[in-house]
């Protein structure tokens, strides 16, 4: 708990865990709370969309499908460059900036003429701005809170959900009142209230390139390339709990985000009316905030490991996508709301958590740039995940098979998170810590006047 005691400082007390949490880091979770909304809950209720866009390019679903996991994808592949700038400068600034970019990439949307203006703009512009946000407020928090960190994570992402709930039957009035075109021009604005998200961050002062990286008087390229890799923290791609870790939320990726893209689709095609195919999404988002909330108290009870409680909520999360289409196929729709419910809950459980288990995996130290590889490495996933299922549909005529894989993914994960070094022991391991040139130096200072200051050997010298 090393990043803890200048924040015990800071608070004038004890340096203890709960004035940690205490004052402006509640502040930060609420900007976690509104950013996130306005990032992956948008993102979500992107479903509502796309049928709209179906119907008005006359394109395949699997067409469409490229627009959601563009944007998803780019917000992935943009973190660890969100997450060095706000390394190298100022993590304000960056999220901020974010913010603008997301805002105007649906207002140039909403002027598309065709797929390829909406790949670039919702798609690379809109999650490039995701990118700036997401990691950096998710680190911020993560390093400002201690004691009740799963909790603040699970409240921050618990507005996924709830804008979940309400932004699905809002998309629906506002795409029947304003067109598609109007409906995006407003989701714009409302995604400037990012910048104000952006806002809250506290400057802090640089104290970490001096300890990352060697003081040397002249800009040599391969100071350059030490310290890019320092703010990037790429020596984590060389470690196998963090690599092992990043391919179970890969595989857990490319699942994850096909019932929000294409559950309002399927639900339409089997019969069920355009509101009760958006309410379906809505009480998903409903238990997701259930979901988040009980899981992040539940974690911080400490009755068992974060990593055990992740691997249960995304193998019944897999299992639930995989029932979704089955529970539809007799027509029943009070059974899919009803799996709906389950698995909103199950993914909303898993996602603070998948956050939480980094800092243990990697420390506190360095899980801004933990997080930012985490969100390149799995971009892949996003961007072939709701193609994917859109191909199936395509060759199937069904999303039947588009969610029986998808869920097998997930599953997948899960099997891979088993793989983790003590995995199977019913304790953390100490969480590893970054040693600085410095510590290094100490060490071995240490070491040697401990070699000097020795007495000596009776064995051995004059003492007979």
């Amino acid at each position: 708990m090393t990043s803890s005691e200048p924040k015990a400082k800071k608070s004038g007390g004890g340096g203890s865990e709960a004035a940690e949490d205490g004052d402006w880091s509640w502040a930060l979770v609420g900007a976690l709370f509104v950013s996130t909304s306005l990032v992956f809950g948008l993102m979500r209720s992107l479903g509502v969309f796309f049928v709209e866009f179906v119907q008005y390019f006359e394109a395949s679903a699997q067409a469409i499908s490229w627009i959601s996991s563009t944007g998803l994808a780019a917000q992935q592949f943009f973190s660890p460059l969100g997450a060095a700038l706000c390394n190298a400068y100022d993590t304000r600034v960056v999220v901020m900036t974010g913010g603008v970019l997301a805002a105007l990439g649906f207002i140039l949307a909403s002027q598309a003429t065709c797929l390829v203006h909406l790949y670039l703009t919702m798609g690379l512009t809109s999650g490039f701005g995701w990118g700036l946000v997401f990691t950096p407020m998710v680190a911020t928090v993560v390093a400002n809170v201690t004691r009740r960190r799963t909790l603040a994570l699970g409240l921050g992402f618990s507005s996924i959900g709830i804008v979940s709930f309400v932004f699905n039957p809002l998309f629906q009035f506002l795409v029947e009142t304003y067109g598609w075109r109007g409906a995006l021009l407003i989701l714009g604005g409302l995604s400037l209230n990012i910048v104000a998200c952006g806002a809250l961050i506290r400057p802090k002062p640089r104290s970490k390139a001096p300890e990352k990286v060697d003081s040397e008087k002249s800009s040599s390229s391969s100071s350059l390339l030490r310290r890019l890799s320092s703010y990037l923290e790429l020596p984590l791609l060389l470690e196998r709990p963090y690599l092992t870790y990043t391919a179970a939320v890969t595989l857990l990726n490319v699942g994850y985000f096909v019932p929000y893209f294409h559950l309002v689709a399927h639900s339409r095609q089997v019969g069920f009316s355009e509101y009760e195919a958006a309410f379906v999404m809505s009480a998903a988002g409903a238990s997701d905030i259930l979901g988040r909330v009980a899981s992040g108290w539940f974690s911080d009870l400490g009755h068992f490991r974060l990593i055990h409680l992740l691997s249960l909520w995304t193998a019944l999360a897999g299992l639930f996508i995989m029932l979704l289409p089955i529970s539809s196929l007799s027509g029943s729709y009070s059974m899919l709301v009803v799996i709906s419910l389950l698995y909103g809950f199950c993914s909303g459980a898993l996602t603070s958590l998948v956050f939480a288990v980094v800092p243990m995996i990697v420390g506190v130290e360095r899980v801004m740039g933990a997080i930012g590889l985490l969100q390149l490495i799995e971009s892949g996933a996003g961007l072939l995940g709701t193609p994917l299922s859109g191909l199936l549909k395509d060759v199937t005529g069904t999303y039947t098979a588009s969610f029986l894989v998808a869920g097998g993914f997930v599953v997948l994960g899960t099997l891979a998170m088993t793989t983790l070094p003590h995995y199977f022991s019913c304790s953390d391991p100490p969480a590893p810590r970054r040693r600085s040139h410095r510590d290094k130096d100490k060490s071995l200072h240490l070491e040697l006047e401990q070699i000097n200051c020795a007495p000596p050997d009776p064995s051995h010298g004059g003492g007979q």
